[in-house]
């Protein structure tokens, strides 16, 4: 499948279920299920799990279209998707055939995941965990409270994380797959200013037993995996870049429609607001750009075959992650200055006004994100641990 059938593909999932459904959907705090379903219906489930495992088998320039595709009307239903496809990516990537046959198979029939890191007691730091498994028998037990996790209570399974047994050290961490239907899993409450469908809520554990063949690689393989999360930071971005797109596109409609009949001026014929328009005009097509680049590049390292991605390239995802959201709040910001009274109330802008705001806070939080950049920058250590 080419790019250009998988945008037209996305397009009419967006236009047929997922826009139709991203109002109501935000009013009530409902979980998006016909929409993932859509998505699972149409093999978007699998978009870079290989054929063999029902999958599509293809790149990381169709997932960053696709992501970007349904957050231009829902950027719940964006970011629910884009926490999917890294949780099968990492299970494909440090997992094992027998895990494969299990997790990522049932993935095109409609099963989905997401993953499971962030503690309350650590905040936006979300790779370092207090919470520890413990032995028991041939498997583990899991005791634990997470402070955010997209589609809790809802997902089939969780890539979970946690130190490890009797851990030496803050980054002993090891992954585990969590069947999410299981007794001992306790979701809270989802209440939020924005993205209300995509339930980022806390995610409890008590006394959960995990089979060793659940294990996602070695014991102490998690500081690895952490480091070479990447499907959720081109997602992320594309989620942003995609709400601006979004943001814009409503706006601009309602600066054409809207007339002043006092001096018969539609509100594009303002030259200050076509100077509003330009701007926000000029933020999405750099974001375009630059994820179009940096899919290429992400491209090239899948095609390579090697495990792990070139720092340099995780760094800039982490610089578009940044500049994607504060790019969408942006734009935003132009959206309600453009629309005025009508954006302010309840509807299409509003609901993506205050969905845009999540991006900065989501993790890596972009406060954290421009210190672990400006570390880099100065040559300061990265650990995250340390």
């Amino acid at each position: 499948m080419i790019l250009d059938e998988v945008r037209e593909n996305i397009r009419k999932i967006v236009e047929q279920v997922i826009r139709p459904n991203a109002d109501r959907i935000d009013r009530n705090k409902e979980f998006p299920s016909e929409n993932i379903a859509a998505l699972a219906k149409e093999g978007f489930n699998g978009i870079l799990l290989p054929e063999k495992l029902g999958g599509w088998g293809l790149n990381y320039s169709a997932f960053g279209i696709a992501v970007q595709e349904i957050a231009k009307a829902c950027p719940s239903t964006a970011l629910i998707y884009t926490m999917h496809v890294e949780a099968a990516r990492t299970i494909y990537a440090h997992g094992n055939e027998e895990q494969w046959e299990r997790w990522l198979k049932p993935v095109r029939s409609g099963k989905f995941g997401t993953t499971s890191t962030s503690e309350g007691a650590t905040g936006g730091h979300y790779w370092y965990n207090l919470s520890e498994a413990a032995r028991k028998d041939n498997g583990y037990i899991i005791n634990s409270q997470k402070s955010f996790t997209t589609s809790s209570g809802f997902a089939d399974f969780y890539v979970f994380q946690t130190k490890t047994p009797n851990a030496k050290s803050p980054d002993d961490i090891t992954y585990f797959i969590v069947d999410g239907h299981q007794e001992g899993i306790e979701p809270g409450e989802w209440s939020a200013m924005g993205v209300r469908g995509n339930h980022s809520s806390s995610l409890r554990l008590r006394d959960v037993y995990v089979d060793e063949k659940d294990r996602l690689g070695e014991e102490g393989e998690g500081k690895e995996i952490v480091q070479n999360g990447i499907a959720y930071l081109i997602g992320l971005g594309a989620t942003w870049t995609g709400t601006a797109i979004g943001i814009l596109d409503e706006t601009l409609a309602y600066a054409k429609r809207k007339v002043h009949q006092d001096v018969n001026k539609a509100l594009s014929d303002y030259q200050i607001i076509r100077s509003q328009l330009a701007k926000a005009k000029i933020l999405t097509a750099g974001l375009q750009a630059w994820q179009k680049d940096l899919a290429l590049q992400l491209d090239e390292w899948l095609e390579s075959g090697e495990k792990y991605a070139p720092e340099e390239l995780k760094s800039s995802l982490l610089e578009f992650k940044v500049l994607a959201s504060d790019a969408a709040n942006e734009i935003a910001q132009i959206g309600l200055d453009v629309s005025g009274g009508f954006g302010y109330r309840e509807g299409t802008l509003e609901r993506l006004y205050r969905d845009a705001r999540a991006g900065i806070a989501m993790g890596p939080s972009n406060h954290i994100a421009r210190e672990m950049i400006g570390k880099k920058l100065v040559g300061i250590t990265d650990d995250l641990w340390n």
